[in-house]
């Protein structure tokens, strides 16, 4: 995406169990003060009326962007003014989108919070429209005239260097000015399979209800459903799959249209732009080498006999003596007759022990953060699910998104989005806003990386080996989850994609079929290690990611940089640990491949992916270990 005229948010998401919905919140305060546990966007906007006098003041200045076409050659110091004004009214257009963003999820049920977040994509797209002939006219000035701007004029290397270069890069891929502001003016059509995927899968689809064999009657949303997924009663956990996933299978031919046209669209855009395919379309962006995608999918594949002996190992743990089943994937390998509950407090405590690693100035700012109001950390009706940070609104701060439940699932979410929240720092303390717009190839790899820390932590600190092997598991899953669940999406993705390029077609019961056999690869059906029900198949209609473009894959190959970066720091020290921190103040100020690279870790290599299959025998080692222990005992 052009770093000009994106508008994009950079949100962390990551799915995590929520409890069922909890009582109505509190009303804020007669000062607008916000109730225990709700962030406070006062520090976006005092109020709605001041966002709605923000938005219209500001889509004035965007209606007037287009007077500086034409201008940017005719000097340095044209340039910088044209650039700049482009910036400072990407900014605030940013910051009015994340206050309409996080507004909406405080209750998605609220029509006008709806309606303004529309409004701020509009606003998007009118930046877009507005600026089409930017990139066009870079370009055509050329690299050498740029150089020679940049040269007398400091302020517009410093700030517009790197977006110049990235701009450059575009030139056999840009259209005529023509057709540039067509495609900017379907930008709101374009985004529309998203939309309708989220009425839909979020607010339309109906919810059954299940009675659970304590009794428990639950209306299985997709907030019930990651709660109850884990049941310890397999009954239970079969039943909570058995009712959950045929809502999704009546509208399967839905959803394998709105996913189809969203694959339609990448193919065109790269079809029209000249790409060899859509995966080069999609990481050009980035200027990611293909490599990476298919290194990652490689690795992957090639690790399976790892994944599958994990799960041989938790058909042991949960004493299953026939077939292990996909319902079954869910619940604590090792559970603790009182498992360990963490509240807001207590996961703000252990994060500031174990982030100790990254030194006395990353401490500052986690500090900064838990004193202000920048989390909605508890359920209620209506709230969005799920976790993220939102880190845009340069001027003001990051805020966080949690569904908190007391649970180590919850704590390792509250230092994986902490995570992002600190990059954002250090990279707001260190970088303009022009540089300031970070990779998600880079930003999960400084949650991620929290994730493990924190569960070495854990286990070093477990009370006695049964905690230690419920800690042991949870790194494990964690592996299972984000890395190789996270590549098995991204190959189904590539897969998809594929077949419209080569003039095929998709439909819901095609895509079903595709998602069943990757399932089946990935959990060994054929090897013993997992029967996979064909009935759970239609979960690729479940997964948002789809939405956002050639996305997931960076989740997993972030993993797999993070344990690397885990293994080096904690073994290396401060070396280590400054290169890692050196990556994450550089911001977007370089290409994310090659920050990796200039922080020591080659992404299109076999390396971090083996680091990675590594951590997880390592683990499996040592739960083995207590095993046998134990029955030397007995």
């Amino acid at each position: 995406m052009n770093r000009f005229l994106a508008a994009a948010s950079l949100l962390a998401l990551c799915v995590i169990s929520a409890p069922p919905l909890a009582a109505d919140a509190a009303p804020p305060a007669a000062n607008g003060a916000p109730e225990t546990g709700m962030w406070d966007l006062r520090d976006l906007y005092p109020t709605p009326e001041a966002w709605s006098a923000a938005y219209t003041r500001v889509r004035g200045q965007a209606q007037a962007l287009d007077q500086y076409k034409g201008t940017l050659g005719k000097s340095p110091h044209a340039m910088l003014k044209a650039l700049s004004a482009i910036s400072d009214v990407q900014k605030e257009a940013t910051r009015l989108a994340v206050y309409a963003s996080l507004k909406a999820d405080e209750d998605v049920r609220t029509a006008v919070n709806q309606e303004r977040q529309q409004s701020a994509q509009q606003l998007g797209t009118l930046m877009q429209e507005k600026t089409a002939w930017l990139r066009p006219e870079i370009i055509g000035i050329g690299q050498k005239r740029v150089l020679v701007f940049e040269a007398k004029s400091p302020e517009l290397k410093r700030r517009f260097a790197f977006q110049l270069d990235n701009a450059l890069r575009y030139a056999p891929h840009v259209l005529s000015l023509q057709s540039e502001g067509v495609i900017a003016a379907a930008g709101d059509v374009f985004a529309q399979p998203n939309s309708i995927y989220s009425q839909l899968a979020n607010g339309e689809l109906p919810r059954p209800e299940v009675t659970l064999s304590d009794g428990t009657k639950v209306k299985l949303d997709q907030a019930a459903y990651t709660k109850y997924r884990t049941a310890a009663n397999r009954a239970d956990r079969k039943k909570v799959f058995d009712t959950f996933w045929p809502s999704f299978s009546a509208f399967n031919g839905t959803f394998g249209q709105t996913l189809t046209t969203q694959v339609q669209e990448e193919v065109f855009d790269a079809k029209v732009r000249h790409f060899p395919n859509s995966l080069a379309d999609a990481t050009f962006a980035d200027n990611m080498p293909e490599a990476v995608y298919r290194q990652l999918v490689a690795q992957a594949n090639r690790s399976l006999p790892t994944l599958h002996r994990y799960l041989r190992l938790r058909k042991k743990a949960l004493g299953i003596t026939d077939d292990l089943r996909y319902y079954d994937v869910y619940v604590p390998i090792f559970d603790l007759p009182n498992p360990p509950k963490f509240s807001v407090a207590d996961s703000e405590k252990i994060a500031l022990d174990v982030d100790q690693i990254y030194g006395p100035e990353y401490l500052s700012l986690l500090k900064q953060g838990f004193a202000g109001t920048w989390m909605n950390v508890y359920p209620h009706p209506g709230k969005a699910n799920g976790a993220y940070m939102n880190g845009s609104a340069y001027d003001v701060h990051p805020y966080l998104l949690f569904n908190n439940h007391d649970d180590y699932e919850s704590l390792s979410t509250f230092v994986h989005e902490w995570g992002h929240a600190v990059h954002t720092l250090l990279t707001t303390k260190t970088q303009p806003y022009e540089n300031a717009g970070y990779s998600t190839f880079i930003a999960e790899t400084a949650s991620i990386g929290n994730e493990m820390l924190l569960n070495d932590y854990m286990v070093a600190h477990a009370k006695n080996d049964a905690e230690k092997e419920y800690y042991l598991g949870q790194g494990l899953e964690l592996i299972r989850g984000t890395f190789f669940r996270q590549t098995m999406f991204a190959e189904f993705q590539l897969q998809l994609h594929e077949v419209i390029e080569k003039g095929g077609t998709l439909s819901g019961e095609k895509m079903t079929g595709m998602y069943c056999d990757l399932l089946k690869k990935y959990y060994g059906d054929a090897q013993g290690a997992m029967k996979v029900d064909p009935a759970y198949c239609i979960e690729w209609a479940y997964i948002p990611h789809f939405y956002y473009g050639f996305y997931v894959y960076q989740y997993a190959t972030s993993m797999a940089g993070a344990a690397q970066f885990a293994d080096a720091i904690e073994h290396e020290g401060a070396p280590a640990r400054d290169r890692f921190i050196a990556m994450l103040k550089a911001g977007g100020s370089d290409y994310p491949y090659t920050l990796y690279k200039k922080a020591g870790l080659d992404m299109a290599s076999p390396a971090p992916y083996e680091a990675l299959a590594a951590r997880m025998n390592r683990i499996m080692d040592q739960i083995e270990a207590i095993e046998a222990k134990k029955g030397k005992s007995q």
